[in-house]
């Protein structure tokens, strides 16, 4: 791939215009959670109808991830994630003024536009901005901004709700929006398209390599895993830990500043070996889920244990987007929009097959599955190292 950095040289300015970006669509994905009574209201349908509009966000996300990079064509990389942010500035402006729950949600399918057009090029977008042994430090920032989102957004959403309404909630992602386009208008270099336009189907072609397709099946049974748990980790908190609901607003506000210091600090270890630390990681996180079960009315120990779940479970995305960099270097494009399809797949399939267990018999038995698939997901990182080595060996044969 052609790089626009040398080994010396990295575009830290681009990498935190991009940050900023990321910041600003998880934190307009997650928004409408801290805002769903006076949008009902207002809008005159029901609080369930309103958390819809993240649903759609998530089905739009996974299209435009399959999509993009054949749509794009050979456009410059640039405009592209220009036209994205651009996008989620439309976005900001038709929630705000949403005169009705159809606009609300053509404002809301457009945050997923952004957001997997966004996540589909960012490993691509990084290896243009910084040099190679940078990757995954460059992809730590991006994931710093997406976990700094998660800390802030519902408290933020819930403090500007009640100074300034809930459009103004919104509203106020429009200067941010703006701020990031000049960000990087002014920082981005241009960057040209690779190789030559891709049909759509093309996007699925790195799954014929073996050491892909078992990479992209340890990372959906990684995701699979941790919304299996987390989905329902605060009905969790109320019925088996009793927490109060200031203290729960304290767990959740600690699980997030966990994961930012996670994201702070993952790049150290996944340069000194990426795949023992993808098969670490949910083997972690499976003890976190197993540990929850057993002494899940101990406060004493739920703290700590959602502590180290926050810290390790925000940061493993990290860890795939490396892997992502590093296995496909020359199709990181496709890479990236198979990455955010398969994560929103596995999201949506944990979260469902979570509840369904939680709703049946309890949390012990969806936490359960959410260890057991977790670690399968370590397994499987652990069998991706070993075809890549063995892949490695033939190609240097």
């Amino acid at each position: 791939m052609t790089r626009e950095t040398t080994d010396d040289t990295a575009n830290w300015s681009g990498v935190f215009a991009m940050t900023l970006c990321a910041f600003l669509m998880v934190a307009a994905e997650f928004m409408p959670v801290s805002l769903l009574t006076p949008m009902a209201q207002e809008l005159s349908v029901t609080e369930g109808a309103v958390g819809q509009g993240i649903a759609i966000s998530g089905i739009f996300a996974l299209i435009v991830a399959l999509s993009v990079s054949s749509v794009a064509g050979n456009a410059d990389r640039k405009k592209v994630l220009m036209a994205l942010t651009g996008v989620m500035l439309v976005s900001g402006l038709l929630v705000a003024f949403a005169a009705n729950y159809a606009m609300y949600m053509a404002g809301r399918a457009l945050v997923g536009v952004a957001l997997g057009g966004f996540w589909s090029m960012s490993a691509a977008a990084a290896m243009r901005l910084v040099p190679a042994h940078k990757v995954p430090k460059a992809l730590a920032i991006f994931n710093g901004g997406n976990a700094l989102a998660m800390v802030v957004a519902a408290p933020l959403g819930s403090l500007l709700g009640a100074l300034v309404s809930w459009r103004g909630a919104f509203f106020f992602l429009v200067p941010v929006a703006l701020v990031a386009f000049v960000w990087q208008y002014m920082s981005l270099p241009s960057m040209a398209a690779e190789g030559e336009k891709r049909k759509l189907h093309h996007i699925f072609r790195p799954l014929k390599r073996q050491e892909v397709a078992v990479g992209f099946f340890a990372t959906a049974l990684l995701f699979m895993g941790q919304f299996t748990l987390y989905t329902y980790i605060r009905p969790f908190l109320e019925m088996e830990t009793q927490v109060s609901e200031s203290m729960l607003t304290l767990v959740l506000l600690m699980i997030g500043v966990a994961g930012f210091i996670g994201t702070s600090l993952i790049s150290r270890f996944l340069g000194k070996s990426l795949f023992y630390t993808l098969m670490t990681m949910p083997v972690l996180l499976a003890l976190c889920a197993f540990l929850l079960i057993e002494f899940g009315a101990h406060d004493w120990v739920v703290m700590p244990v959602l502590f180290v779940w926050g810290l390790i479970a925000t940061s493993a995305p990290v860890g795939w987007w490396t892997w992502v960099a590093q296995t496909m270097p020359d199709d990181a494009e496709a890479g990236g929009g198979l990455m955010v399809a398969i994560v929103q797949l596995a999201i949506g399939l944990g979260s469902t097959v979570g509840g369904i267990l939680f709703d049946m018999w309890g949390y012990q038995s969806a936490f359960s599955v959410s260890g057991i698939l977790l670690l399968l997901s370590g397994v499987m990182a652990f069998m991706a190292m070993t075809v890549n080595k063995r892949w490695s060996v033939q190609e240097a044969s």
